[in-house]
C-alpha cells in the first residue's frame, strides 16, 4: 500500500470530507493537546479494526518523525482503507498553518519532556556540586548520562516509570 504525504491545508480539506485522523502520539501527549477530529490510537497499541470503516485514513504524530519511521506498521494497519496518508511535520504543521488545536491545561507536561526537565537539572547539578564541593559530586552526572544510554538501548527509562507514579501525573 501506498502512504502519501499531505500538508495541513490538504488534511483540513480532507476532514471536511470525513476522511479518519490517528494521533499515534502517546496517550499523554494526546490528552495535552490534540486536533479537535483526532482519535487516539497510539502507535505501541495500534489496533487495525480502527481503519475498517474509513474510506480515507490519516496519521499524524508531533513531528511527522513517527509516522514516517512507522510506515510500513501503518500500512499493514490501515489495509482495509482505500486512501492512507500521513501528515508531514505532524501536529507543529497544522500549528504552524494556524489551524486550532484542544489544549487541555490541566493536564501535566508530557512524560518525555519531565524526563528531559528531570534529567537535565541532575546533570547540571552534579556539574555544579563536582565543581563546588566535591568532585566525588560528578559521579550523579555519570549516573543520570548511564541511565539514559540504558533507556536509549533497551527502551525502558526507569526515570519516566519513577515519574509516572508522581501525582501530578494521576
Amino acid at each position: 500500500m501506498n502512504i502519501t504525504k499531505i500538508t495541513a491545508r490538504q488534511l483540513q480539506e480532507k476532514l471536511a470530507q470525513g476522511a479518519l485522523l490517528i494521533d499515534i502520539r502517546d496517550a499523554d501527549e494526546y490528552s495535552h493537546e490534540c486536533i479537535e477530529q483526532a482519535v487516539s490510537q497510539p502507535l505501541t497499541g495500534l489496533k487495525p479494526e480502527i481503519c475498517n470503516n474509513s474510506p480515507c485514513v490519516i496519521f499524524h504524530c508531533q513531528s511527522g518523525m513517527r509516522t514516517q519511521a512507522n510506515m510500513a506498521l501503518l500500512a499493514k494497519a490501515s489495509a482495509a482503507a482505500a486512501e492512507v496518508y500521513i501528515l508531514d511535520g505532524g501536529l507543529n504543521a497544522w500549528k504552524k498553518a494556524g489551524f486550532a488545536t484542544v489544549v487541555n491545561k490541566a493536564q501535566p507536561l508530557p512524560l518525555m519532556r519531565q524526563v528531559q526537565i528531570a534529567a537535565g537539572s541532575l546533570v547540571l547539578l552534579g556539574v555544579i556540586l563536582g565543581y563546588s564541593v566535591s568532585p566525588w559530586c560528578f559521579l550523579l552526572s555519570g549516573f543520570v548520562g548511564a541511565g539514559l544510554i540504558f533507556a536509549g538501548v533497551s527502551g525502558f527509562c526507569g526515570m519516566a516509570v519513577l515519574l509516572s507514579k508522581c501525582p501530578w501525573n494521576k
